[in-house]
C-alpha cells in the first residue's frame, strides 16, 4: 500500500484481510507449557487454549503466522486479540493481564509488518502499513 491509509487504498482496490489466527496457531500442536511460558508457569489454571496468552508466552509463533499472512498477499492484520478482555480471561484467571496480553498483540502486529515491509522493499519504502496505522502505532509505542 505503500504509505496510503487504509481509506485511500480501499477506494483504490479490494484489500486482503488476513487469514484465520486460530486455526493457523492450531497447526502448531502447542503444548500447555507453550502457552503458559515461564512467566505463568505456576499459574492455578490451565492456560491452553488461551490463544491470546501466546502474544506474550510464545511471541515467535505469532510472529510467524503475521508474517506467513503479509507474504500470501494480507493487506490487513488483526491482532492476536480475539479473546483478549477480561470477561474472556476470567475463564484462565488472566484478567489482569488484559493490557499487557493487547499491548503485545499490537507491537507483533507491527513488528511483523515492520520486518516484511524491509525484507520485501528497496531501499526501505513500505509496501503495507500496519492494520488500521495509527491505532496500531499508537497501541505499541504508548
Amino acid at each position: 500500500m505503500k504509505n496510503q491509509s487504509v481509506h485511500e487504498a480501499v477506494k483504490e482496490r479490494i484489500l486482503v484481510l488476513d487469514g484465520a489466527m486460530g486455526t493457523s496457531i492450531q497447526r502448531y500442536g502447542l503444548s500447555e507449557e507453550d502457552y503458559r511460558g515461564s512467566m505463568f508457569s505456576a499459574h492455578s489454571l490451565p492456560q491452553k487454549g488461551n490463544n491470546d496468552l501466546l502474544s506474550i508466552t510464545r511471541p515467535d509463533v505469532i510472529r510467524e503466522i503475521h508474517l506467513r499472512h503479509l507474504q500470501a498477499g494480507a493487506d490487513i492484520l488483526s491482532t492476536n486479540t480475539f479473546n483478549a478482555n477480561a470477561v474472556s480471561m476470567a475463564d484462565y484467571g488472566m484478567e489482569e493481564h488484559v493490557y499487557e496480553i493487547n499491548r503485545a498483540a499490537a507491537t507483533l502486529a507491527k513488528e511483523a509488518v515492520n520486518e516484511y515491509n524491509n525484507r520485501q522493499a528497496p531501499m526501505g519504502q513500505n509496501i503495507r502499513q500496519a492494520p488500521m496505522g495509527q491505532n496500531i502505532r499508537q497501541a505499541a509505542n504508548g
